[in-house]
C-alpha cells in the first residue's frame, strides 16, 4: 500500500485536561505513518500496549489502571468497545459513567497513552454474546456478522451514534488514537469479504481517518479469511505462544501478498479466561516473560489482557464445546500481570524486566498499593420470597405460549413462567421443550427438579394435586461468544416452544422477564418462604470506603447487588467464590447488599473479606 501517512497527537507538554477540546492546528500535529515500520514524527515506533476494557473496570479505577501500564513501559492502551452495553435496547444509547468512552481516551491521553480502538460489531472478549446486541435474536432471519441488509442495517445505525464519539480522538484531530479494528478474528467465523468490505465503508463513511487493521489467529487460513489485505487494511495476528513462529506465519502471509509491514501480536495472551466447573488457568511468569521477550525483539506487542477486570451484571460470555454450552464466570482476572482487583503480581514484574531487556531506554516506574478491607460478618436484615416479589420487579405479561426472553424484555437475567394447571391427584410428566439456559420447576412453591445442559428437556415425573401453581424460573447463563453458535436457536433464551403436561402444550402463561436493573423497587413487604428463589437484604456502615470481597462460598447460586450496582453471579460449583466489590461502589456510611440465592438455601449471614476466595 506504500505509507499511510496520518496527522496529529501533541507533545507531552500540551496534554489536554479532561474537558479540554481535542482540536489542533497543523502546525503542530505531528505524524504517524505505518509502512515497513510504525513510524511517530517520522521515527521508528515501537507499540508496546495493554488491553484495558473500560467497561470492566470503575472509571474511578480507571486512572490507577493507567498508571500501571505506563509503568509497565507501555506507550499504548487497547480497548474494545461492546455494541450491546452501548445499545442495550434498540436505538436507545448510552455512554455514560462505566460506558464513558470518550472519558476513558481523554484520561489516556492526559496520562501520555496512545489508544488502539476496536469498535467492531463484534468483539468476542469472553462477553455476552460476543458484544452483539439481543435484541438482534428479536428479528426472524437475522444473520449476524453477515453481508445481509438486515444486520448491516442494524450496524450502520449504531455506528452513526457511535463514532462521532470516537472520530475527534484520532490522531489526525491531536487525539490518541493511532488505529482502529475492522473486524474481529472474523477468519475464525467466517470468510465474506463484502461484508469486511461493508464494515470498513460504514468507518470511512463516519469519518475514520486512523489505519484500521484485522486481527486474526495466527494460522494461513483465518489470516486469509479474516483480513482485507487486498484493501490495503493492516492485517495483525493473536497468540500466546511460540512468538517466532507465528511471527514467520505472519511475516509469510505479507510476502504472499507483496506487503512489506512491520510485525504486531495484536493480542498477546498473557493468561486465560476461567469457566464455572473447571480449574483455574495458570502461566507461569517467568515463562510468559521469554516468550514476551522474543516476541518484542521482532514485533509490537499488545498484552491481552493488561487488567482485566470483572464481568458485572449478565455480561458474562459462554464457550461452546461440541453440544455443550460453557459459561464463564464473573471474574475476569483472566491471570494478567494486574488483577482483577487492580494489584501488580510476578507477571508485572517480569514483564517489566524482559521490556527493559528488549527496550533499555523505556521508562517505568514502581507498582502503587491498593488498600483493602475486611468488613466482616452481616446479619441479615430482611428477606423475601421471589414469588412474592416479583411484581415489584417486572410487569405482569400474558400470552398463549411462552415468550422468549427477547420478546418478553432485554434478554438478559431471568425469565419466571407461571401457570395454575389442573390435576388428577396423580403422578403426572412435565415436558420443558427448548428452553435455555437452566431451568427450575416449582410445583406449588416447591422445588421438583433443576435441569441443565444435557437434562433440558427431559421429561419431569410430579405429583400434581387437583389444583396446581407451577412456576418455572430460567436463567440466561450468558450467550456463545465465539465461533459457530453464535447462529444458533440455542442464544434466544427462555423457553422457545413450550410446556407439555401429559402430552399436550399448555397454554396461557404469565411471565415476568428479570433483568434486575430496577432491583432498589424490591419490595421487602411481602412474605418469605423457606426453599425456593428469595432475596435476602444487608446493612452495615462503613468509616471508610476500600476494596471488599464479598464470600460465596456458603452460598448456592445467584446474583448479587451493591448500593443498587449489579455486582455480577455466584455459584457455588466455583473455581470462584466471591464477588469483587471496588471501593468506589461503598459509601461511606450506610451501604446495602442484596442476595438473590436461587437454590433456596436460607441465608442469616455473610461476610465480606480482604481477599478473593476460591473453591478448595
Amino acid at each position: 500500500m506504500g505509507r499511510l501517512l496520518l496527522y496529529g497527537s501533541l507533545n507531552e507538554a500540551e496534554k489536554p485536561g479532561m474537558g479540554d477540546v481535542l482540536v489542533r492546528e497543523e502546525k503542530d500535529m505531528s505524524s504517524f505513518e505505518i509502512g515497513r515500520e510504525f513510524l511517530l514524527d517520522g521515527k521508528p515506533m515501537k507499540i508496546l500496549s495493554g488491553a484495558v476494557h473500560y467497561f470492566r473496570i470503575v472509571p474511578e479505577c480507571w486512572e490507577d489502571c493507567l498508571y500501571h501500564l505506563k509503568a509497565l513501559g507501555c506507550n499504548t492502551v487497547e480497548t474494545y468497545i461492546p455494541w450491546n452495553l452501548h445499545e442495550q435496547e434498540e436505538g436507545i444509547f448510552d455512554f455514560k459513567g462505566m460506558k464513558d468512552v470518550e472519558a476513558f481516551l481523554r484520561l489516556a491521553q492526559k496520562m501520555g497513552l496512545y489508544a488502539i480502538v476496536r469498535p467492531s460489531p463484534y468483539i468476542c472478549a469472553e462477553w455476552e454474546f460476543g458484544g452483539l446486541p439481543a435484541w438482534l435474536l428479536r428479528y426472524e432471519g437475522m444473520k449476524v456478522r453477515t453481508n445481509t441488509p438486515l444486520f448491516l442495517e442494524k450496524v450502520e445505525n449504531y455506528y452513526k451514534k457511535l463514532f462521532p464519539i470516537l472520530t475527534p480522538f484520532q490522531i489526525t484531530n491531536g487525539g490518541p488514537i493511532l488505529m482502529m479494528q475492522v473486524e474481529n478474528e472474523y477468519g475464525s467465523f467466517g470468510n465474506d469479504k463484502e461484508y469486511l468490505k461493508q464494515i470498513r465503508r460504514f468507518m470511512l463513511e463516519q469519518g475514520v481517518e486512523v489505519p484500521l487493521f484485522t486481527s486474526d489467529g495466527s494460522w494461513m487460513q483465518a489470516l486469509e479469511a479474516g483480513s482485507l489485505i487486498e484493501e490495503d487494511v493492516f492485517v495483525t495476528a493473536n497468540f500466546g505462544s511460540r512468538s517466532d513462529e507465528n511471527l514467520d506465519i505472519l511475516e509469510a502471509f505479507f510476502k504472499k501478498h507483496g506487503k512489506q509491514w512491520p510485525l504486531m501480536c495484536m493480542e498477546f495472551w498473557d493468561g486465560w479466561f476461567n469457566r464455572w466447573k473447571e480449574p483455574i488457568v495458570q502461566r507461569d511468569a517467568k515463562e510468559l516473560a521469554g516468550e514476551a521477550e522474543t516476541l518484542l525483539k521482532r514485533a509490537s506487542m499488545n498484552l491481552y489482557m493488561f487488567q482485566g477486570g470483572t464481568n458485572f451484571g449478565f455480561m458474562n460470555g459462554c464457550s461452546a464445546r461440541d453440544q455443550l454450552d460453557l459459561p464463564q464466570v464473573t471474574s475476569y482476572d483472566y491471570g494478567a500481570p494486574m488483577t482483577e482487583w487492580g494489584e501488580a503480581g510476578d507477571k508485572f514484574t517480569e514483564l517489566q524486566k524482559a521490556i527493559k531487556k528488549v527496550l533499555p531506554d523505556v521508562i517505568q516506574e514502581e507498582p502503587r498499593e491498593r488498600k483493602r478491607t475486611a468488613y466482616g460478618e452481616l446479619f441479615v436484615n430482611r428477606k423475601v420470597s421471589l414469588f412474592a416479589a416479583t411484581d415489584s420487579l417486572a410487569p405482569k405479561q400474558h400470552s398463549e405460549h411462552p415468550l422468549t426472553m427477547e420478546e418478553a424484555g432485554t434478554g438478559y437475567g431471568y425469565m419466571l413462567y407461571h401457570k395454575e394447571v389442573e390435576g388428577y391427584e396423580q403422578p403426572e410428566k412435565i415436558k420443558i421443550v427448548e428452553a435455555s439456559d437452566r431451568v427450575q420447576l416449582f410445583v406449588n412453591h416447591r422445588w421438583s427438579a433443576t435441569q441443565y445442559q444435557d437434562t433440558l428437556g427431559k421429561d419431569l415425573e410430579v405429583y400434581l394435586d387437583k389444583h396446581n401453581s407451577i412456576d418455572i424460573l430460567v436463567e440466561n447463563m450468558g450467550r456463545v461468544n465465539y465461533g459457530y453458535k453464535l447462529v444458533a436457536p440455542t442464544q434466544k433464551k427462555g423457553i422457545r416452544s413450550g410446556v407439555r403436561v401429559d402430552i399436550h402444550f399448555e397454554s396461557g402463561w404469565d411471565q415476568y422477564a428479570l433483568d434486575f436493573s430496577n432491583i432498589e423497587k424490591l419490595d421487602f413487604t411481602k412474605g418469605w418462604e423457606e426453599g425456593v428463589p428469595a432475596f435476602y437484604e444487608f446493612e452495615w456502615d462503613a468509616k471508610e470506603c476500600h476494596d471488599t470481597f464479598l464470600d460465596c462460598s456458603s452460598l448456592g447460586k445467584g446474583a448479587a447487588f451493591i448500593n443498587g450496582f449489579h455486582l455480577g453471579r455466584y455459584w457455588s460449583a466455583g473455581p470462584i467464590c466471591y464477588l469483587y466489590i471496588p471501593a468506589p461502589l461503598l459509601n461511606p456510611g450506610p451501604n446495602k447488599l442484596v442476595i438473590f440465592e436461587t437454590e433456596g438455601t436460607p441465608i442469616t449471614k455473610v461476610s465480606l473479606t480482604d481477599h478473593p476466595v476460591y473453591l478448595v
